[in-house]
Parts: structure tokens; C-alpha cells; sequence
């Protein structure tokens, strides 16, 4: 009893000498709780919709009304022809599109059927079965008050799901899984195995050697790069062949955007190790500053367009975000560099301002 009575006040004197350990130990159930309570929603809200109305009458002006009064819908844009909706579906700023047939108002007055078009971006499954009901569910209103009597069908929907027609799940987590993935391999082991070397005294012997501090670090890194790339060809292989997730974008552009998403990674993990002294804090810090924003903050499970402001603020912060973002827009768009350039600008720019502070950092811990 009193062996264990020795290591317990011997483990808490280790805690209470690192206090970066403490703080993190004290805020990360508080920082686990608020994260969670608002990241995890069910509902779907902010609904980006594009309304093409080739001929405005009353009957298409009074369901645009409908649907920009919700608060589940966003009309992002009004047009009069269906061409401009691939670059809008694309570029990922669409969720939805309503389109009228030409004469809607005229055939409704002839007890005609008018047709409407929903189309709706199925990448997100989830998402794109509850952004279709909304908007099926106000046209059937709007069909309800329209009756007089007699029920006749008077407004007959036509939908239709791009990208995942299939609905399939595996296609939206098999792209997510390779950041997540990523996250691990570099980030957290990349923060652990130098943060070790500091531990063992070995880094000291690696001071002295002829190399520079530049060359150390890519000495530790460059494993986990190579280890990084295999796993997103482990993973696009695996996807396509075991869950037939599509590949209809360019592989070498995928492959590029995997590499740079590593870079970013294995970035965030030297800044990590630099600014932390034991394994155990480098551990959490990984864990709370990398794998915890890549699960809930980057669209990996959870809509962030259903998230408060803040949090959706936040996320652009967050690497896997652009990461998921590109990957799901190649594998299941097949979209290019035209419209994906944005995104990769962001994550050039993330991994040269980690290198560098993670390079700066390391450097000032060395000396």
C-alpha cells in the first residue's frame, strides 16, 4: 500500500512541476464539452440554394418568397438558365437547385401539371436527404393551398441527387478518413518521436554531430512524408477497390493536394514538440490541437454549415478542412485545379507559415 501510495504522489509531483500538463489536463474536458455540445447537430440549417426561374410569374415568385423566408434555406443566387449551376455545384457553393419549367404560372392555370427540378448535391448523404425534404416539403405546401376541393396533383417535383446518387456513406467518409489518417501518422508521431528525443538525451548527441538543425528535422520527418503518401495511396486503393468510392478527378492532383496536406501536418507536429518538453504534453497537445478540430471542425462527420458562427470560424483554421473539401471535390465531382485553387492557396500558405514558425520555434529550443 504504501508503494503505491509513493508512485501516486510521485505521479502527481510530475504533474504539478509541468504545468503545461495541468492546464491542459484541467481545460480539455471543459474545451471537450463546449466543442462537442455545439459541433454535433442533427439539424441542417443555412441550405445554399440556387433558384433558376427562366420565366418569373406569380406562381415561381410566390415559392421563391417561400423558400428565401425559411430558415433553413439561403438563395445564394437567382439565374435564368441552368448552365451556370456545374461551376456553382462544383465550386461547392451550391447545396441546391429549384428549377421552374418555362410557363409554370400558365400550365397551373390549365389544371396543367407544372414541373419543378430539385437538384441537390448528394456528397454529404446525410445533408442532402434533409436539404431535398426541405424543399419538398414548402413546394407541397405551396401545392396544398393551391387545391380547391378537389385534390389534383398540380405541382409534380423532379428529383434529382448529383455526385452520390447512391446515397452511399462510405463515399463521404472514405475522403474524410484520409485526413484524419494523415493527422495521426504526421502530426502526432511526428510530435512524439522528436519530443522523445528530447526526453532520451539523444538530441544532444544529434547537436553535436556535423549536421544542422534543418537537417535533424528533416532527418526525423522525411519518414513519416513517405509513410504519409503511402497511406493516401493505401486509402484511395482501398476506398475504390473494397467500398467502390469513385475516383473521377485526377489521382496526380489528389496525390499532390495529399502531399501538401502532409507538409501541413507534419508542420504542426514539429511546432508542437518544439513548444513542449515531455511526450505525455506533446501527446495532448497533438490530440487537442490537430485530431480533435480534424474530427469535428472540418466537415469530416458534422455539417459545418449547421454550426454557430464562431465555430465556423474557427474551422477555416483548421487544415483538414481544405483537405476534405479537395478531396471529396476530386473523388466525387471529379472538379480540377480551376476550381479547387483556392483551397490549395490556403494550404500552400498554412504550410509555409508552420514551416517557418515551426522551423523558428525548433530552432530557439535547440539553442
Amino acid at each position: 500500500m504504501s508503494a503505491l501510495w509513493g508512485l501516486l504522489r510521485k505521479e502527481a509531483y510530475h504533474i504539478r512541476r509541468d504545468r503545461r500538463t495541468l492546464v491542459v489536463l484541467v481545460l480539455l474536458p471543459v474545451l471537450h464539452v463546449i466543442i462537442f455540445g455545439y459541433a454535433i447537430r442533427t439539424d441542417v440549417k443555412n441550405i445554399r440554394i440556387v433558384i433558376v426561374d427562366p420565366e418569373p410569374d406569380y406562381a415561381t415568385l410566390a415559392l421563391r418568397s417561400r423558400l428565401a423566408a425559411t430558415d433553413a434555406f439561403q438563395v445564394l443566387a437567382v439565374v435564368s438558365r441552368t448552365g451556370e449551376l456545374d461551376r456553382l455545384f462544383q465550386r461547392g457553393d451550391a447545396q441546391e437547385a429549384v428549377v421552374f419549367e418555362p410557363g409554370f404560372a400558365t400550365r397551373l392555370a390549365r389544371g396543367l401539371p407544372a414541373r419543378v427540378s430539385i437538384i441537390t448535391d448528394t456528397t454529404e448523404p446525410n445533408t442532402g436527404n434533409v436539404v431535398q425534404s426541405y424543399a419538398l416539403a414548402v413546394i407541397q405546401d405551396y401545392e396544398r393551398e393551391l387545391q380547391s376541393g378537389v385534390s389534383v396533383i398540380r405541382i409534380v417535383p423532379d428529383v434529382r441527387m448529383r455526385f452520390n446518387p447512391t446515397r452511399e456513406s462510405s463515399n463521404l467518409f472514405v475522403p474524410g478518413l484520409m485526413a484524419f489518417i494523415l493527422t495521426i501518422i504526421s502530426s502526432l508521431m511526428t510530435a512524439i518521436s522528436l519530443t522523445r528525443e528530447k526526453e532520451t538525451g539523444t538530441m544532444e548527441a544529434l547537436l553535436v554531430s556535423p549536421l544542422r538543425p534543418w537537417q535533424i528535422i528533416l532527418g526525423k520527418v522525411l519518414p513519416y512524408l513517405g509513410i504519409g503518401f503511402v497511406s493516401v495511396l493505401g486509402v484511395i486503393l482501398e476506398g475504390r477497390l473494397v467500398f467502390g468510392v469513385p475516383l473521377r478527378g485526377s489521382l496526380l492532383l489528389l496525390l499532390g493536394e495529399g502531399v501538401l496536406f502532409i507538409l501541413v501536418s507534419l508542420s504542426l507536429g514539429i511546432l508542437i514538440s518544439a513548444r513542449t518538453s515531455s511526450q505525455r504534453v506533446a501527446m495532448l497537445g497533438a490530440l487537442v490541437g490537430t485530431m480533435l478540430p480534424t474530427m469535428l471542425l472540418s466537415g469530416f462527420i458534422f455539417p459545418l454549415d449547421s454550426m454557430p458562427w464562431l465555430l465556423q470560424a474557427l474551422a477555416n483554421a483548421v487544415p483538414a478542412k481544405w483537405f476534405v473539401l479537395v478531396a471529396r471535390s476530386i473523388m466525387l465531382k471529379g472538379t480540377g485545379l480551376t476550381y479547387l485553387w483556392p483551397p490549395t492557396l490556403i494550404l500552400l500558405a498554412m504550410a509555409i507559415a508552420l514551416l517557418f514558425l515551426s522551423a523558428q520555434s525548433f530552432h530557439e529550443r535547440l539553442e
